[in-house]
């Protein structure tokens, strides 16, 4: 299995000092290094090029820019928010500029490498207690109408986009809709594709845009929508 090099930027003292020993001491990971500014998020990520990048958003500088620019210099890092900040707005800026996940800090240990084995996958994390409302707010940077209306899904397709609709991990989809894993990622490719999605993320936002596709329809109750 190969080695994990990870690196955090965080401006409390306490606790970028308590990640980096922790993840120090777990097999399978490489701390490379650390930051306390935004600044600093360029700065790691030009000279140190980490796989994940564990970030905070309150700090100072313009976190935003920072993690655009990471993404500009090392594009093979994954930019994983974690942060106590709530706030759909701040969401939505941190994947607009090239975040892969973003995670909580109220959130379990366990939560935390979900969210590092999913981007590293390639695949969006959010933290499923508002992971809803942080889709509902990004349908605006859904692809245009027009093309999607053009696209229809099959049986499957339909089925695996509604089981993203709540959350649900590609394993689950697999035991959900007794397929292997492997036919998942199969179909979330040519999701993907068909969608011009770049990540689970937007083929939700994509799919939404067929239209009959809600969090609440999926779920057949209101306010379940999640996605990671």
């Amino acid at each position: 299995m190969a080695v994990v090099s990870i690196a955090f930027v965080d401006d409390h003292p306490v606790l970028l000092g308590g990640l980096a020993h922790i993840f120090s001491e777990m097999p399978g990971f490489k701390v490379l290094g650390t930051g306390r500014c935004a600044s600093d998020v360029v700065e790691v990520s030009t000279t140190m090029h980490p796989d994940i990048l564990l970030l905070d958003l309150n700090m100072p500088g313009d976190v935003f820019a920072a993690i655009h620019r990471s993404r500009e210099v090392a594009p093979r890092t994954k930019v994983i928010v974690f942060t106590a900040s709530a706030g759909i707005d701040h969401a939505v800026r941190a994947f607009e500029a090239g975040a892969i996940g973003y995670v909580l800090k109220g959130s379990t240990d366990e939560e935390l490498m979900q969210a590092i084995e999913t981007v590293l996958s390639g695949e969006t994390f959010i933290t499923p207690s508002f992971a809803g409302k942080v889709i509902s707010a990004l349908r605006t940077s859904a692809m245009p109408r027009s093309a999607s209306q053009a696209v229809r899904l099959s049986v499957r397709e339909d089925q695996i986009v509604r089981l993203l609709l709540l959350g649900r991990t590609n394993k689950e989809i697999a035991h959900r809709l007794q397929i292997s894993e492997k036919t998942v990622k199969h179909y979330m490719t040519l999701l993907m594709q068909k969608l011009h999605a770049r990540n689970r993320v937007e083929v939700v936002l994509a799919a939404q845009e067929l239209g009959g596709f809600t969090a609440e329809k999926a779920s057949g109750r209101k306010g379940s929508g999640l996605l990671n």
